[in-house]
């Protein structure tokens, strides 16, 4: 995937402040625009003084407007230095990178799942979904313990099955036609309080047979969640798809430090998550 990847002087255009250190960026890029998937990466060099780059997911590109949108968490020094960026100052930029999720045209009913700072692909992937018109009918869930970095809205696309506590969704889903609810264990207003694979059972559970046919989930997210869609993927003997999260260095398959164990047909491998992912058939990696 690397002869994909451009690198260029990207123009910060808008940077979001939202409570418990979460950010919104918005960057004019238009290399990276033009060749930008749900479920693909940039390493994004946060400060002149700092070498190593920071890997961060695409929440969107408008390759017409050649912009890219990215969430992040402040964490540490990088992150930090990263939040101090203002609209006009420019950041190198490598991207995109990585294989992208791959929707199925078999099975139109995409059910998308997200957590915390995975949340991004999977929203890139339902506006992108949503876009396209028929067959596509997606339908998302997120769950985040800080408070959602996003206007969020009375829902007014019906999810079948979710608790009636579930009545929140994002602005810019309802927006683009995408049904979503929202969970978290913090009790925030209008979510679930508990887990967005709770929401994805009551969901599923809704579904006839025929229906349930023509479902695959995607999902990004913390390790133990998306552990736990992929034992419900296989409990439900439907496929899925996972974009996952790893501490990177070279961000290009040069230094495998971002290796995870996959199942092959020749038996244990290891593979890369920054080249050879970050979207990984979820029944193939070793959890």
């Amino acid at each position: 995937m690397t002869g994909t990847i451009a690198l260029e002087e990207a123009e910060v255009l808008r940077h979001e402040a939202w409570p418990e250190g979460q950010r919104v960026l918005v960057l004019r890029a238009p290399r990276c625009a033009a060749r930008a998937e749900p479920g693909q990466f940039v390493h994004l060099r946060c400060d002149p003084m700092l070498p190593m780059r920071r890997p961060l997911s695409l929440m969107g590109a408008d390759p017409a407007a050649g912009t890219v949108e990215l969430l992040y968490k402040v964490v540490g020094l990088g992150t930090a230095r990263l939040a101090a960026r203002r609209p006009g100052e420019r950041l190198s930029l490598l991207g995109p990178i990585g294989r992208p999720f791959r929707p199925d045209p078999a099975r139109p009913r995409a059910l998308l799942l997200g957590g915390g700072v995975g949340m991004p692909p999977v929203i890139f992937l339902a506006e992108r979904l949503a876009a396209a018109g028929e067959p596509w009918r997606p339908v998302a869930l997120l769950g985040s313990e800080a408070p959602f970095p996003f206007e969020l809205v009375p829902a007014r696309l019906p999810v079948p099955g979710v608790p009636a506590e579930a009545e929140r969704s994002l602005a810019r889903l309802e927006r683009a036609g995408v049904p979503a609810r929202l969970a978290s264990g913090r009790g925030h207003p209008g979510c679930h309080r508990g887990l967005v694979t709770e929401l994805a059972r009551a969901w599923l559970e809704t579904l006839p047979g025929i229906a349930r046919r023509g479902v695959q989930l995607y999902a990004c997210g913390p390790h133990p969640m998306l552990a736990a869609v992929a034992r419900l993927a296989a409990e439900q003997g439907l496929p899925c798809q996972v974009a996952l999260e790893e501490h990177m260095a070279c961000g290009v398959g040069g230094c495998a430090g971002c290796t995870v164990p996959v199942r092959t047909p020749q038996g244990l491998a290891m593979r890369r998550v920054c080249v050879d992912g970050p979207v990984f058939d979820a029944a193939e990696v070793v959890w």
